[in-house]
């Protein structure tokens, strides 16, 4: 069953105004997620310790490919040191076991010369070195000299400008005065080649374990914090006016915060019924003396008497509007309510259309199904109330009402009327207490600075412009509650 507004309070609306109101509750801080903050953290560590691992298992891969090679180049140096003999002042050797040794530039090489200070003699070489000789270690001879019997591992290039691992030894020999280089290189491409195969398979791996290692995190992360989001959303809850208290089970780490939360709703609660009890006791308090001063001044006529009725009148005015607002103000900071904005407007525009018959032929109005408003009932119909009786008393025979949402947390309200209108300059002006551009028309010039005040205590706004018709366009902004 809808409720009708009745004439009187909508009278009333236009004779009553509300303070200026606080200001507009400051935008929240924002900050990181800390589901992220936690991911972040995860995903940094563990993504490091995968970087080092995977870098220290492709050097470890690498040493032992290079130690690998080096145990056959040493082999072999040990071969050619073991067969050398000396006939006649020349050195012979037998052919090393390779047989890739035999082929021109196959990769296998080996070497025996005289270490000379003008350059070393080459006295023996492998077939596969042809014409050309393997370059010494850095340092020249003067580092096999330091080391004499001592294998020297070191990098170089081939004869065919291939990379090349060689094994290099100085030692003396029995008939020989000065002492005898050997070395023995092997192409070492097919180590390099598999060193850059090992290094792509760990880059995929590491690549494929931090993924899943970082889904993990974020899975255990979610789930972990899930208590914390369905306490979010009970809170949510109670401020869209869905549920009035933390009913949830949580665990212990939440449930002391959950706790506190219900004994901070149950003191704001407490405390809106008491400032409720306090503005009912100061109507009472205020009024009673007023209506006893009217009453007296009404059985007294005269020009005293006539001043107390108007100034008792102006007071009268004073405390319903300063009431009106304290009221607004404490339901305002409550929490658990919401009213359908539809039912309201449809009543309002019913009521108004028979008020205004004379001036136009309906209103109309728009407005979607699950649109809520959080507050009380009361005071939206005095947000709208006021605004269409404003636009229904100055119209030329249309007037149009919207509602629609425009954010989460607000919904705004749009009246629109086809009559005179107000100068750009005037339309702040009509939003103070008691102003009225116009003195010849019926009223307190309370109403739409009673709609200012109002949205404000709610957190709104009333935005003043042209109508498209020609009229005055109101636009408010209020909270709205989650379906």
């Amino acid at each position: 069953m809808r409720a009708v507004w009745p004439w009187p309070a909508i009278r009333a609306l236009a004779r009553e105004r509300a303070p200026a109101s606080a200001p507009a509750a400051a935008p929240r801080a924002a900050g990181s997620s800390l589901v992220w903050r936690l991911v972040a953290l995860a995903a940094g560590w563990t993504l490091a310790t995968l970087a080092v691992a995977g870098a220290a298992l492709s050097v470890f891969f690498s040493q032992e490919e290079t130690a690998r090679l080096d145990n056959a180049l040493n082999k072999t140096v040990d071969s050619l040191l073991a067969g050398a003999t000396v006939e006649a002042g020349q050195i012979t050797a037998r052919p090393a076991a390779d047989p890739r040794a035999t082929q021109a530039f196959s990769g296998a090489y080996w070497e025996i010369a005289v270490a000379d200070p003008e350059g070393p003699s080459q006295m023996l070489r492998s077939r596969s070195l042809w014409d050309r000789a393997i370059s010494l270690p850095p340092g020249g001879l003067d580092a096999l000299a330091k080391a004499p019997g001592e294998m020297i591992f070191y990098d170089s290039e081939g004869p065919l400008k291939q990379p090349l691992r060689v094994a290099a030894t100085q030692a003396d020999l029995q008939g020989v005065s000065r002492p005898v280089i050997f070395m023995a290189a092997e192409d070492r491409s097919l180590i390099d080649r598999n060193v850059r195969r090992f290094d792509t398979t760990i880059a995929v791996a590491v690549v494929a374990l931090g993924a899943g290692l970082l889904a993990a995190v974020i899975v255990q992360v979610r789930i972990g914090l899930r208590p914390l989001f369905a306490l979010r959303r009970e809170v949510a809850a109670i401020r869209g006016g869905q549920s009035e208290r933390i009913a949830g089970r949580y665990p212990s780490e939440l449930e002391p915060l959950a706790a506190e939360l219900n004994a901070l709703l149950t003191h704001t609660q407490e405390v809106v019924e008491r400032q409720r009890t306090h503005v009912g006791n100061l109507a009472h308090a205020l009024k009673t003396p007023l209506a006893v001063l009217t009453t007296e001044a009404e059985q007294r006529p005269g020009p005293l008497a006539e001043v107390v009725l108007r100034q008792a009148a102006t007071m009268g005015q004073q405390v319903d509007h300063h009431l009106r607002r304290a009221r607004a103000a404490a339901r305002a900071q409550g929490q658990g309510e919401r009213t359908a904005v539809a039912p309201v407007l449809e009543d309002l525009a019913r009521t108004l259309e028979r008020i205004f018959q004379a001036r136009l032929a309906e209103i109309e109005w728009d407005c979607p199904e699950a649109l809520f408003f959080v507050g009380e009932r009361h005071d939206l119909m005095e947000i709208a109330g006021n605004v269409l009786e404003n636009a229904c008393k100055w119209c030329a025979g249309r007037v149009r009402i919207e509602a629609a949402a425009v954010s989460p947390r607000q919904f705004s309200l749009t009246v629109e009327d086809d009559g005179p209108g107000l100068p750009e300059g005037g339309r702040g002006e009509v939003l103070r207490r008691g102003a009225r551009l116009d003195e010849r028309t019926p009223g307190s010039g309370l109403g739409l600075a009673i709609v200012d005040d109002l949205a404000r205590a709610y957190g709104g706004s009333v935005t003043l412009s042209e109508s498209p018709w020609g009229g005055l366009k109101v636009v408010i902004l209020l909270p709205k509650a989650d379906v």
